[in-house]
């Protein structure tokens, strides 16, 4: 009875319950593309720091896994760090960020960091050749369409794009070493130095006897390092998304409370009816709560079929920048978070109607 009666009342007015469960659908849309981002870059970054193929990394002091840019480390420290027991190779490169703090690019020894990851494929041209020359991966040259042999404007001057690279990587626009030190005023000097050993297994006793003779310096393990790139450790990325669903859950509110009070008003002599047929005030209340939960449901079922829509315009558009992933975990935190929304702000305009008169709605006109 009381589904025929919700199916009834949202099939009598389809505009007014499909604009409802749009406008349900948009924060539910927006919690899940938020949180596609903030996996999709820390994935990215993961993915990247793994594909360098280095075994351990040693960073500068007072340094966060986060930082982007500056290089305090003394080139000297990368032979030093070759000199040490197990080490087989060491190289040094240059964060720099061109977009933000979503895109990054790296100064690079290209010899070195080829035999250290594997080497690239190139999809276009060759490493470098001239002081100007630039390597671009596959993602970034998506959001740019350009060709080896073309120029970009990176970082105040135009470069040549030499070649183009699969990503996956180390970062996604590659500059030569000692041309980026120059132009950014870093001089024998390093953002980071990789390690790579004789045995990987060897990981863990290296970074402890390099601990020791680098007090205070942040030394990981590979897989360390890229473990510390989640969503906890992230300053500030935690109340962003607390903000986020707040908004939802508002916004969730105000559109069924002023659609549901609506129905409720355009509804009052169909209340009186079923009062007088002896339908009881939780049978009613039962009936707006259900039609709310109903709107809330396709409202979550609408936002999930467009956050697939959000994640293709930006695959597409800018997927360097924004490396947008499906987080499907998440659908059900988000369904819950808008039918929380979507109940409480049905209690009203259902309690409203609950509390009818069966005579006064009788007469209602």
């Amino acid at each position: 009875m009381t589904v025929k009666l919700v199916v009834a009342n949202l099939k009598h007015k389809p505009m007014r319950s499909l604009l409802s469960i749009l406008l349900i659908g948009v924060p539910v849309t927006l919690i899940l593309c938020i949180v596609g981002l903030s996996h999709g870059l820390i994935e990215d970054s993961q993915r990247r720091t793994r594909g360098i193929g280095a075994d351990i990394v040693v960073r500068p002091k007072g340094s966060s896994f986060l930082s982007l840019s500056g290089a305090p480390l003394p080139q000297q420290m990368v032979a030093f760090l070759a000199r040490q027991p197990h080490v087989r190779q060491a190289t040094g490169i240059v964060n720099v960020g061109i977009e933000g703090v979503t895109l990054g690019g790296a100064g690079i020894d290209l010899k070195a960091f080829e035999r250290m990851s594997g080497g690239f494929t190139f999809a276009e041209g060759h490493g470098f050749e001239q002081p100007n020359d630039v390597i671009i991966d596959t993602f970034y040259n998506n959001q740019h369409k350009k060709h080896a042999g073309d120029t970009i404007n990176l970082l105040s001057n135009e470069w040549r794009i030499c070649g183009i690279v699969e990503g996956g990587k180390g970062a996604h626009i590659l500059f030569p070493l000692d041309v980026l030190q120059e132009k950014t005023g870093n001089s024998n000097r390093v953002s980071q130095i990789y390690l790579k050993l004789d045995d990987p297994s060897n990981a863990n006793v290296v970074v402890k006897s390099l601990k020791g003779l680098l007090e205070g310096y942040p030394i990981y393990t590979t897989e360390e390092f890229a473990s510390l790139m989640n969503v906890n450790n992230i300053p500030g990325l935690r109340p962003f998304l607390v903000v986020i669903m707040s908004i939802a859950v508002i916004i969730g509110f105000a559109v069924v409370c002023l659609s549901m009070y609506m129905a409720v008003l355009q509804r009052t002599r169909e209340i009186g009816i079923l009062k007088s047929l002896g339908a009881s005030k939780a049978f009613i209340l039962r009936i707006i709560l259900a039609e709310a939960a109903a709107m809330g449901i396709g409202g979550t079922a609408l936002g999930i079929a467009m956050s697939y829509g959000a994640y293709w315009l930006i695959r597409n558009l800018v997927p360097a920048s924004f490396p947008m992933v499906i987080v499907q975990s998440w659908w059900l935190n988000a369904g819950a978070i808008t039918l929380l929304g979507t109940i409480f702000g049905a209690l009203y305009p259902g309690l409203s109607a609950a509390s009818h008169d069966a005579i006064e709605a009788l007469s209602y006109e």
